[in-house]
């Protein structure tokens, strides 16, 4: 670790501070992905009346996904959707969002943090809410996206029979999409540009 900063107020920080906030920034950003993984993990043996765990339901929609063809940065999306269930009781989705933001594309941004709202097409109906509500995002370019997102991968996940990938299969396509930012008021500073060539 390098010697911390010494402001006591921000406007107080220099150039110097900033290298120094800079380089354990840079390191932390290097052990995002195992963060990320590690926090995944929490969902096992989460099963919240579900048939399956969280986490095998994480596993499984990804390994749908890559079953079907699609791309590294959505088989990701797809086994992170559900990251933020720890944490978001009424949210979840939001927290991926965020999560997932400086990594992904927009598509796949909009799929991820409107999916629980599309999903509730399945079983909205069952708890007293609308199962249309996700007609409020009709027209919007990414609406056919996650309702297919939804359809295929993430409604059908809950099978206790269905082949369920473990998580090695998709750790290195991770660190792969953790390793490029594309969407961070940070992309253009040093910190961000050590990261990304080191990833």
């Amino acid at each position: 670790m390098t010697a911390p900063a010494t402001f006591a107020r921000m406007e107080e920080s220099t150039a110097a501070d900033w290298q120094a906030i800079g380089a354990e920034a840079m390191l932390a950003a290097r052990g995002l992905p195992d963060r990320v993984l590690a926090h995944l993990k929490l969902l096992d043996g989460d099963q919240g009346g579900f048939p399956i765990d969280r986490y095998q339901h994480s596993l499984q929609t990804a390994t749908r996904a890559l079953k079907d063809g699609r791309d590294e940065e959505y088989v990701v999306c797809a086994l992170l959707h559900d990251i933020g269930d720890t944490l978001g009781s009424y949210n979840h989705f939001d927290i991926a969002a965020a999560i997932l933001k400086p990594f992904v594309s927009d598509a796949n941004l909009w799929m991820v943090q409107h999916h629980g709202i599309f999903q509730g097409y399945y079983f909205f109906h069952h708890i007293g809410l609308d199962r249309n509500l996700r007609e409020q995002f009709r027209g919007n370019p990414h609406f056919d996206r996650t309702e297919e997102f939804c359809a295929l991968y993430d409604n059908p996940a809950f099978d206790p029979r269905a082949e369920t990938l473990p998580i090695a299969d998709f750790e290195p396509m991770l660190r792969r999409v953790f390793g490029s930012v594309k969407n961070s008021v940070y992309k253009s500073s040093t910190a961000v540009a050590a990261v990304t060539a080191a990833a």
